[in-house]
């Protein structure tokens, strides 16, 4: 059985980290290098990069602090951010990353998730997925542009058919960032976390909600998810990672250790 992964995520703005409740209201966090070396030392399995801002502005993520993030860890990182061609892709794996992630640009253009796992592989190409839980209906619905609050938008996906959609596309690996939960630290939603993974034969990641150790270890436990992607409470040093997996460890959730 593989090692469930543990994932800060680190959303960029501007050349620094930031993190918002509910993708709104971005506090700055701090620097991206300083910030990537020490998760890695903290026993992160790998992290991923969010330019929030990239789709809304139409322009692809900043790739000098890719090199930068490249230099200084050891552990595999993703980045995401405009990414809308083969020719983006390349540009962003050479200057080190080891995998992408789109959202946006594929919601506008499915057939791009083919064309990168076509060029690149399926185990480099990561879909993320902003969905929005409407309490009133209890449907799962997809958001777009979700960087930027004046453009943010609801789309025609539900959730569980983006997810099969993508999936059939080519995605190797689904990032299910629950709107909802994010930022809240009161927990993942793991209503919709099972009912995506009843769907979803790819590699599922949860994003959103993660407040204390418990939440993660539900999460594994409960929804079989591959991996668990949260931000604050990595950020503010709520939870620090290696005693985060200890706790894993010790509830019997296989995860990778670093050595003494």
């Amino acid at each position: 059985m593989l090692a469930k992964r543990i994932i800060p995520c680190l959303d960029v703005r501007d050349g620094q980290v930031v993190k918002g409740v509910q993708f709104r209201n971005h506090e700055i966090i701090g620097d991206i290098v300083p910030l990537a070396r020490r998760y890695a030392q903290e026993g992160a399995d790998e992290l991923v990069f969010y330019d929030i801002t990239a789709s809304s502005d139409g322009r692809v993520v900043d790739k000098s602090w890719v090199a930068k993030v490249a230099e200084v860890i050891d552990i595999p990182f993703c980045v995401a951010g405009g990414i809308r061609s083969t020719e983006d892709a390349a540009a962003i794996l050479n200057f080190g990353a080891d995998k992408i992630s789109v959202n946006s640009p594929a919601l506008a253009d499915p057939s791009l998730i083919t064309r990168l796992a076509d060029r690149f592989g399926v185990q480099c190409i990561v879909v993320g997925i902003d969905t929005w839980h409407d309490e009133e209906t209890g449907n799962y619905h997809v958001y777009q542009f979700t960087g930027d609050e004046k453009r943010t938008v609801a789309t025609t996906w539900n959730t569980l058919d983006w997810v099969k959609e993508a999936q059939k596309r080519g995605a190797g690996e689904i990032v299910l960032n629950m709107m909802n939960q994010d930022g809240v630290r009161n927990g993942y939603d793991l209503v919709q976390l099972a009912k995506v993974r009843e769907v979803c034969q790819v590699p599922l990641i949860a994003s959103g909600g993660a407040g204390q150790i418990d939440h993660f270890r539900d999460a594994f436990l409960k929804t079989n998810v591959d991996g668990a992607l949260a931000a604050s409470v990595f950020h503010k040093q709520i939870i620090n990672i290696g005693e985060l997996k200890h706790e894993l460890a010790r509830a019997g959730i296989i995860v990778r250790t670093q050595e003494l």
